[in-house]
């Protein structure tokens, strides 16, 4: 996986690099525990898939500029602080193998440090004056928080359909990543129709990404990780290959495996669930789900001229549909 993520990276390998000094030094900080924490969260290895998205997109129609790395900065940054946030509010205990920060410095630390982290991130932009790219991050960050709460809303009801889960995941994970994409445009050109091209090319990347991320829960991939089969069930959340097979089966038989999820202790209800999404196609259903949105980000790319970059692209709407973690 790693292999194909450094293919992709290629024509940006060179401002990849300088980009993790850039996030480093950003995220720093002279008091000793913001910096304690943000050490070990340097420690953390992402893939940068959000800054990746930034300088492809910039170069696709450009070139890379300090404002593409202002935005990937901003943008990373903003990543980092949801995912401290996000730890807060599941109470999970480790991130990509690591403890999580919640997990040593307790909710309270953790919750100051994304707000630090929140506010590094907007201060570069107010700095250098990128207002538009300030813009669409804060009205990312506004949609992200609107996903999050209306998954929680669903999640306590368990009345989930099919239009509202698309909402909750254009919202919570494709903003972003169509986020990403516009502001490398708007760091490159003032071209509405490339920017438009690169935002939708984003979010149906995006959606495609959460799909699959959710079909991994069921079919036992996320373990390579070390994360649990069904922990989306665990955790109550019902997403697309469950709420597909809910729609299709037989409305007492879906009753029944609403109440096994609504169960506390039923250490047999987890296997009847995935009997129950296998049974009736759900994870056939959302690979069908996942390809249509890959095609429809492959469709954005069609006006722009073929390249290296562009080739990048297409290797990672197929990394998307084909990844294992």
């Amino acid at each position: 996986m790693n292999k194909i993520l450094k293919e992709i990276s290629i024509p940006v390998k060179d401002e990849l690099e300088k980009f993790n000094q850039i996030f480093k030094n950003n995220i720093r900080s002279e008091i000793k525990i913001v910096d304690l924490i943000a050490r070990y969260i340097l420690r953390q290895k992402s893939k940068r898939i959000r800054p990746l998205l930034v300088f492809l997109s910039s170069k696709l129609i450009g070139d890379i500029s300090d404002k593409s790395y202002r935005a990937a900065t901003l943008i990373e940054i903003l990543h980092t602080a949801t995912l401290i946030h996000d730890d807060v509010v599941d109470d999970a205990k480790t991130r990509r193998g690591f403890f999580s920060v919640n997990a040593i410095w307790k909710n309270k630390a953790s919750v100051l440090m994304g707000d630090y982290l929140l506010a590094k991130g907007l201060m570069i932009a107010v700095e250098h004056k990128d207002y538009d790219v300030l813009e669409a991050i804060s009205d990312t960050v506004k949609k992200m928080s609107e996903g999050e709460l209306m998954q929680i809303q669903k999640t306590r009801k368990l009345d989930i359909d099919e239009e509202t889960y698309f909402k909750i995941i254009s919202k919570k994970t494709a903003s972003l990543f169509s986020t990403c994409c516009m502001a490398g445009a708007l760091s490159s050109t003032a071209n509405e129709e490339q920017i438009q091209s690169l935002r939708d090319f984003g979010l149906n990347l995006g959606i495609a990404f959460q799909i699959k991320d959710d079909i991994m829960d069921y079919v036992g991939e996320k373990r390579i990780l070390g994360k649990p089969l069904l922990g989306d069930i665990k955790e109550k959340k019902i997403t697309l290959p469950l709420i597909h097979s809910l729609k299709v089966a037989d409305k007492m038989e879906s009753a029944k495996i609403i109440n096994l999820i609504k169960e506390k202790k039923n250490k047999e209800k987890f296997q009847q669930i995935l009997d129950f999404v296998k049974q009736h196609k759900g994870i056939e259903y959302s690979v069908e789900m996942s390809k249509k949105y890959t095609k429809d980000a492959k469709k954005r790319l069609e006006s722009f001229q073929e390249s290296e970059v562009k080739d990048s692209f297409i290797k990672l709407i197929d990394f998307v549909v084909l990844r294992i973690s």
